[in-house]
């Protein structure tokens, strides 16, 4: 799988810039074929920095309702990825 497919968007929110301005953890969407090595990899060749630890999780999609339609929103994958101290993803600074 193409690293550029591994990874979907970064999530940005208040405890994902805390995370990764204090802990060097980052958070993005992934595909949920992926797993652990192919997300690790995948941040390794693309931001070029070195990755210790990845956590993933499943998050299953809410019920959602449009008039008398009742749906569900798709199931998606989060990683949390932790880089080597001393190192960061340039795209999150400043956000």
């Amino acid at each position: 799988m193409d690293p550029y497919e591994v990874l979907r968007r970064p999530i940005l929110t208040e405890k994902s810039s805390f995370q990764s301005d204090n802990l060097h953890r980052y958070t993005f969407e992934v595909d949920v074929r992926a797993n652990k090595h192919q997300i690790r990899d995948a941040v390794e060749q693309i931001f070029n920095v070195q990755v210790t630890a990845v956590n993933v999780m499943n998050i299953r999609g809410k019920r959602r309702r449009w008039g008398r339609i009742l749906g569900r929103t798709k199931d998606w994958k989060k990683a949390i990825v932790t880089l080597a101290p001393g190192q960061s993803i340039q795209f999150f600074e400043g956000v």
